[in-house]
């Protein structure tokens, strides 16, 4: 009797713990369950990283950014960036969006981060975001810039980490007539690598503005598009030098552009001096205000 009576005080006390959950849940004052959502803005120098996504027994971006989170969350925390950076490619600007307890106000999870963070990561700003912000699908826009040491200093040590040190004569107007090529929106199958996008992907992007510009010791290519493939990038700069220097005509890249696979595309210049430097997203993703 003793032990049936016991038994019906437990379930009594597992009932009125649930409802007292639910009355919580419900009015909204569970605070342990309250999640902040906010966009990192992290610069990192790739070179050291096996590229952005996280992969076993390889030191990336993502995997260093969950660490820092899930030491100061006691939790595993998911950071989801705008997009994948590759190996050995650096960033300005890459956006990642994550979720944090409520306790974690945005200047104060900016500070503790850069504490924990290794110094070849830095998170440049953090910003609250509403709940239906996402960092790839949100994305309207992302900006690259691929760097190019023309004089005769590009080889030093102190330049050639992050810019490629080209020593031949490039044609500006040959790059100048490619970029422009480049605007508005195509299919660039021919400068993706092959069996990296789902099979029904079109391989379309919309390329809002695209050329190359004069800097101290060199050129930069500048580009923004509503998407990227795999190295898509660095396959566009490695045939534009191409072109600039002689090795193959302009009309290429036009024939390229309307190319079923990547089979006549130029080897990818090298990753080491491609940055992303922006990620745009639609204003109102962007917390005004929180409600109490």
């Amino acid at each position: 009797m003793a032990r049936k009576v016991n038994c019906l005080h437990h379930i009594y006390d597992t009932a009125v713990t649930l409802a007292l959950l639910d009355t919580l849940l419900g009015a909204g004052n569970f605070s342990a369950m309250a999640e902040r959502t906010v966009q990192l803005v992290l610069q990192y120098d790739g070179a050291a990283f096996s590229g952005w996504q996280r992969q076993p027994s390889q030191r990336t971006v993502q995997g260093v950014v969950e660490e820092a989170l899930e030491r100061l969350c006691a939790s595993p925390i998911a950071a989801l960036g705008s997009g994948r950076t590759d190996a050995g490619v650096h960033a300005r600007g890459q956006a990642v969006g994550v979720r944090v307890p409520d306790r974690w106000d945005v200047p104060k999870l900016q500070r503790a981060l850069n504490s924990v963070l290794p110094n070849d990561v830095w998170v440049a700003r953090a910003t609250e975001m509403r709940d239906t912000f996402h960092a790839r699908y949100s994305a309207v826009s992302r900006r690259y810039s691929y760097y190019v040491g023309t004089d005769d200093e590009a080889g030093s040590p102190f330049r050639n980490r992050y810019e490629l040190a080209f020593g031949q004569p490039l044609e500006r107007g040959a790059l100048n007539a490619a970029a422009a090529r480049l605007e508005g929106e195509h299919c660039f199958r021919g400068f993706a690598v092959a069996g990296t996008a789902p099979a029904h992907d079109d391989h379309r992007c919309r390329v809002s503005n695209a050329g190359w510009s004069e800097r101290s010791g060199g050129l930069v290519f500048a580009i923004e598009a509503n998407r990227f493939l795999h190295h898509m990038v660095r396959f566009l700069v490695g045939t534009m030098l191409d072109i600039a220097t002689g090795r193959r005509p302009l009309a290429d890249l036009s024939r390229l552009l309307d190319a079923s696979d990547n089979r006549d595309v130029s080897p990818p210049a090298p990753p080491h001096a491609l940055f992303l430097d922006a990620v745009t997203y639609p204003a109102d993703l962007y917390a005004v205000e929180r409600s109490v």
